[in-house]
């Protein structure tokens, strides 16, 4: 299970990195990542926020949501 979800993480960060995709793609990417909500979707989201590639509005959104995940914990 675990596997499957480290997978599933990969490929929505993928997702949420893609900036040939629409914003609205790669913002319910992001949001998917943070519905995972475990410890590994924390570090993702973190790693999203950190990517200086993106744009500045997609890396806080990654920080909103793993704000979130911190403070459901």
């Amino acid at each position: 299970m675990s596997e499957q979800i480290n997978s599933e993480l990969q490929k929505l960060c993928g997702l949420a990195a893609d900036m040939d995709l629409t914003e609205k793609i790669r913002h319910e990417a992001v949001q998917s990542v943070a519905n995972i909500g475990n410890h590994e979707a924390l570090l993702a989201l973190l790693d999203l926020a950190a990517n200086k590639n993106l744009t500045v509005k997609d890396r806080e959104l990654a920080l909103k949501y793993a704000k979130n995940i911190i403070k459901r914990d």
